[in-house]
């Protein structure tokens, strides 16, 4: 069983790949955990041909479609960013990389960097070309949530501007690390200690500091419970981002690009202060724009 081509999603801590036979259909669907974060630059060929080996014609170069943090500087080779405002990068925009294996043909799509303010995105883009296939026409706002989320602006098929929040990253330091650790539960979350930090943040976030102190303070002499820790500690991040965005999140469309249980969580914080917001599958969405990228490609094979 071999694949027509491969789409490829790497990470800074997992690479995952999709095989695609000649009728479109997905016929592998594998992952590890070899991202861009573990790899030296000479690493990343066998660390793809892991995964892909058994799927590779003899005689040919396949056609493996990257997008994601194997584009960036310190990944298999850097795809230069492109300047918004811009719509997603296409195939043509894409980095060819040299292999020393002839059936692999490899292409990396470049991320998007926006100068003022100064961001960056790598594999987003993607998702986005996958959402814009199915809503050409949509105007609003994506939010990407992840260890560091996104909220893209859209219009006319272009991404005009988009902002980067750091807030997952945040919340794995302060609770694995901080002196918040001690009082939370690793794993379940009080969803009503949740929205009513959301509520606490639009009201005043000034306050944030202030309030992630009294996470542990309130442990300690005011009775709340590890579950309820937990929501509220991911309730004031999650709901100072959302306050820096109040303006925008009330006056326009909003869709999420994931299913997943933070995905969820951002919807239940949208909810929690009035808004409605859609929410589709990253996966479905990523494959989806990886496809749109093969597709557009005139000649894949070397």
């Amino acid at each position: 069983m071999t694949a027509d081509w491969i789409a490829v999603d790497w990470g800074t801590t997992n690479l995952r790949i999709w095989a695609i036979d000649g009728s479109g259909k997905t016929i592998a669907h594998r992952s590890s955990a070899k991202g861009m974060g573990k790899l030296a630059p000479h690493e990343f060929e066998p660390a793809l041909l892991d995964l892909t080996e058994d799927l590779l014609s003899e005689g040919r170069g396949t056609a493996v479609i990257v997008c994601g943090m194997a584009g960036s500087r310190q990944g298999w080779a850097e795809a230069p960013y492109k300047t918004t405002p811009c719509p997603p990068p296409t195939i043509g925009d894409a980095t060819i990389v040299a292999t020393r294996d002839a059936r692999l043909d490899v292409r990396i799509l470049p991320g998007i960097k926006q100068l003022e303010p100064a961001d960056v995105m790598r594999g987003e883009e993607t998702q986005i070309a996958g959402f814009l296939a199915g809503d050409p026409e949509f105007k609003g706002l994506l939010c990407l949530p992840g260890t560091h989320t996104k909220w893209v602006f859209l219009d006319g098929g272009r991404i005009t501007a988009f902002t980067t929040f750091m807030t997952g990253e945040l919340f794995a330091l302060l609770s694995g690390q901080s002196v918040l650790r001690h009082g939370l539960s690793q794993q379940d979350m009080d969803m009503d200690a949740f929205r009513k930090a959301v509520g606490d943040m639009d009201k005043e976030p000034a306050r944030l500091a202030a309030e992630l102190f009294g996470v542990r303070a309130a442990g300690l002499i005011a009775g709340l419970g590890p579950e309820q820790a937990r929501g509220r500690l991911s309730g004031l991040l999650i709901g100072v981002e959302l306050a820096a965005v109040r303006q925008d999140i009330a006056n326009l469309p909003i869709a999420i690009l994931g299913s997943d249980t933070l995905a969820r969580t951002y919807r239940t914080a949208l909810e929690s202060l009035g808004h409605s917001a859609g929410l589709l599958d990253a996966d479905t969405i990523t494959l989806k724009g990886l496809t749109l990228a093969y597709s557009s490609c005139s000649k894949v094979s070397s």
